[in-house]
């Protein structure tokens, strides 16, 4: 080509438009190289080579971190990579344990479906892999070794992204090993049960911890109530699963039908438990304003791996952190209130999109007389799990509504699962202006988008009230660094998953368009729903004129660091 902006691949011109690498150059080209190591929102690590090319001279290189050149004439396809990209495969397969239908991941291992698409029906080398060994010592996520391949995804989302470095590699050569330091179970390091490593972990090495059978075992027990709440995020991503366009609002309800078919007795949207959290964090949030000073900034809490990451990195952080418990918490303490004279014993689970939660539920902070107020969370990816395995056909059954006596929720409390989404109905609440012009004026100002961090400033009566909203824990480690050196914010948001809980570990993994169409899906939820605002909300008012009179505290609230709270009723 005269133009000097191109490079060929395959024979085909491909315009170069500012691309990182190689491999964005080749998939532009409508190619689907293959990779293990290669993650498009992590550094570059080269270490799989199933993406190696060829030049015209027949030089061999990585696609990955091959830089683009007007002038490059490569190949991706001759026979000779055929047959290193097949020895890599069997290599892989030769050090792995390869009791594929019994993994959690069959069906969307990579390591599976790369070893099918290059016709891998036999390994020539002795199968090499260590007796599995397992680590399930954390109730948020499971290890195994056996199953590890070394691509170092996992290694990097960890250090780059969530700045936790609980996992590293140890050790050289073939005994290399990703590990915790000391080779301590997981649960004894400084993981915060996020979950992004499982979320990037090609093979089935990292997995998130199942809870499907106690689940299942409650709900056949005649003897047993099984209540369930369902988180917002979980709405947009379990119709895709099913080959459906994702709509949010029509899949919740086939969600709800889906669950009653399966045999939860009540089921209810933990949206309502978020407009409860909305009514006490303004109340907290305003309260601080009045009193100003040491009290500020005040951290969300709605996050369970944002508070893990709190504790064990900066405790001291603790006292500026919100007393309010999650809205699955807050929810589940008024379900399990409403519940308590049940003739049956009363089993809640919380269908969440996160993997923390499972932390969250099983600390000893929030239980009643020794019994958890959450008794099992599932994830997303559980619940598409359990709805497969009882052969209900999602895509045709009839959306139904969720139970009395809980069954209103706003959009302000659907907004939550998206990052800002928790200081816009803050917002809303706090604002004196009702109208809905001033509602439209809140999404403007700076706290909806995917960025991992936005900063915004708004007024609150007459005073100025400044905010930060960050996703990803590298992202809240720099903005408390920022703090630490005088930089003042009276509201920080802090939600440990890129995107918030739309993004979830627990959720079918999505990059990053991905996550902003599941975000834009929550405010069209959102958009379409007739009250906007939490305290508008009349089942949450007579909850606060009932079941939650004199109780407000001990239900609603809890301290992670010895920190004031609110008994302002609404």
């Amino acid at each position: 080509m005269v133009n000097q902006k191109y490079m060929t691949v395959d024979g085909i011109p491909v315009l170069l438009e500012g691309e990182k690498n190689v491999l964005e150059v080749i998939r532009k080209a409508g190619i689907k190289l293959p990779t293990f190591c290669y993650h498009s929102e992590l550094s570059i690590y080269g270490a799989c080579r199933m993406c190696i090319i060829e030049d015209d001279k027949g030089k061999l290189d990585a696609a990955c971190s091959a830089v683009p050149r007007a002038g490059m004439n490569i190949k991706t396809n001759t026979g000779r990579l055929r047959r290193y990209r097949k020895n890599i495969l069997e290599l892989l397969l030769s050090n792995h344990c390869r009791d594929c239908t019994t993994c959690q991941n069959n069906g969307s291992c990579k390591l599976q479906s790369l070893a099918e698409r290059f016709g891998i029906d036999k390994v020539r080398f002795p199968n090499t892999a260590d007796t599995p060994k397992l680590d399930e010592s954390s109730p948020c996520i499971t290890r195994d070794a056996g199953k590890c391949i070394l691509c170092g995804d996992c290694v990097r989302m960890c250090s780059e992204i969530q700045n936790v470095g609980a996992i590293d590699f140890a050790y050289r050569g073939s005994n290399m090993t990703v590990s915790c330091a000391f080779d301590r179970p997981i649960a004894e390091s400084n993981c915060v049960g996020c979950g992004q490593c499982a979320a990037v972990c090609p093979t089935g090495a990292i997995v998130v911890k199942s809870d499907i059978p106690a689940v299942w075992a409650d709900i056949d027990d005649a003897g047993v109530k099984v209540t369930a709440q369902i988180a917002p995020a979980v709405r947009v991503a379990v119709g895709r699963e099913f080959g459906l366009d994702g709509d949010g609002s029509r899949d919740f309800g086939k969600i709800v039908a889906a669950m009653r078919r399966m045999g939860f007795d009540e089921i209810f949207d933990t949206s309502t438990g978020a407009d409860l959290t909305v009514l006490e964090e303004a109340n907290e949030l305003q309260a601080r304003l009045e009193k100003g000073g040491v009290d500020m900034p005040m951290f969300t809490s709605c996050c369970p791996a944002w508070i893990q990451y709190c504790e064990k990195n900066y405790p001291e952080l603790l006292e500026h952190v919100s007393t309010c418990k999650s809205p699955m918490q807050m929810f589940a303490s008024v379900i399990k209130e409403q519940y308590k004279s049940s003739s049956r014993r009363h089993v809640h689970v919380a269908v969440m999109p996160c993997t923390a939660k499972k932390f969250e539920g099983a600390r000893g902070e929030f239980t009643t007389d020794g019994v958890p107020d959450v008794d099992h969370v599932i994830t997303t990816q559980e619940l598409i799990s359990m709805i497969r395995e009882s052969g209900i056909v999602f895509s045709e059954i009839e959306a139904e509504a969720v139970d009395a006596p809980f069954f209103t929720a706003t959009g302000a409390g659907v907004i939550f699962g998206v990052t800002g989404g928790v200081t816009e109905a803050v917002l809303r609440r706090l604002s004196g202006d009702k109208s809905p012009s001033a509602l439209r004026a809140i999404a403007y100002q700076g706290v909806r988008g995917m960025e991992g961090v936005k900063e915004t400033t708004v007024m609150l009566g007459d005073k100025e009230v400044r905010i930060a909203i960050v996703s990803g824990l590298g992202n809240a480690a720099r903005l408390i660094e920022e703090i630490k050196n005088g930089e003042h914010f009276d509201f920080v948001e802090v939600m440990a998953c890129p995107g918030g809980c739309v993004a979830g570990a627990g959720q079918p993994f999505a990059l990053a368009e991905g996550r902003d169409k599941r975000g834009k899906e929550l405010y069209a939820a959102d958009s379409q729903s007739s009250i906007k605002r939490s305290e508008e909300n009349p089942l949450v008012m007579s909850l606060y004129n009932g079941l939650l009179k004199g109780k407000v505290h001990d239900l609603l609230h809890m301290s992670y660091g010895g920190g004031h709270h609110t008994d302002k009723e609404g």
